[in-house]
């Protein structure tokens, strides 16, 4: 059975090494989302990031503690993400919130599924194209407008002229753009354009696999880097999605 509604997707773009008392920060919204009693959570684990300071993280095979991007993903109606964010804000030292209009298509199991049958995707409010559900969320900080941009490239994919990555390329022209951030996500699996399946095995050290760079700033900033993308890629996908925007910066990252 299929059942659809329009819903907010936020994403929490933070680090692994934030905490929460004791505990990490990534976990401590999974599971405060799920005592909220929210659909469901994801955590998105990045290889390289930039951090709003212009640092850069890049994990490592030989480092035993390292700092890496993480993102955590959850998707339900404007007033549940508002009561997960309610607690979430007060104790958000650093990072960046973002919240998107999501059109939810719920796919219903058959027999092995036990959750009652009357159970629909929750949309808390009626809205329109002009009044998204991601603009209902209430929330503690005053959200700004911003976009997300999503580069979907290769793993092998090299800067012209140049020998290095060019997701890492991408993040070094963003850092010299001053953009508030960036993660690089990795797929074990997927294919472009050509059709060349990609794939990743437990005996493959290395492989072509999908990338996807994810930068989120306000919208001119990000229109006037889309030349450097344009220069950059010769082949692959770029995406672009309005957000609201809540930054929390600590104050010796500012620029």
């Amino acid at each position: 059975m299929k059942l659809e509604a329009e819903q907010v997707l936020c994403r929490f773009h933070i680090t692994n090494l934030a905490h929460h008392g004791m505990e990490p920060l990534y976990q401590w919204i999974v599971e405060t989302a799920h005592r909220d009693g929210l659909q469901g959570a994801t955590i998105l684990k990045g290889f390289m990031g930039l951090r709003p300071d212009g640092s850069v993280l890049h994990e490592s095979v030989w480092a035993l503690m390292q700092e890496i991007p993480v993102i955590v993903e959850v998707v339900d109606g404007p007033n549940h993400v508002a009561k997960l964010l309610a607690h979430v804000e007060p104790v958000l030292k650093e990072g960046t919130i973002t919240l998107e209009r999501a059109h939810v298509v719920l796919y219903r199991g058959g027999e092995k599924d036990l959750r009652p049958k009357d159970v629909v995707p929750r949309c808390d409010v009626v809205s329109t194209k002009e009044a998204s559900t991601a603009w209902e969320v209430k929330t503690m900080k005053i959200p700004e407008e911003g976009v997300l941009l999503r580069v979907f490239i290769g793993e092998s994919d090299r800067e012209k002229g140049r020998d290095r990555a060019l997701y890492e390329a991408i993040v070094m022209r963003a850092r010299e753009a001053h953009l508030a951030g960036a993660t690089v996500l990795k797929g074990p699996m997927g294919f472009g354009r050509h059709s060349r399946m990609h794939t990743a095995t437990l005996l493959e050290l290395s492989t072509d696999l999908p990338v996807v760079i994810e930068i989120v700033d306000a919208e001119e900033k990000i229109r006037a880097f889309l030349p450097v993308v344009d220069e950059l890629v010769s082949e692959g996908l770029v995406t672009l999605e309005a957000v609201r925007v809540i930054k929390y910066v600590s104050a010796g990252d500012a620029r």
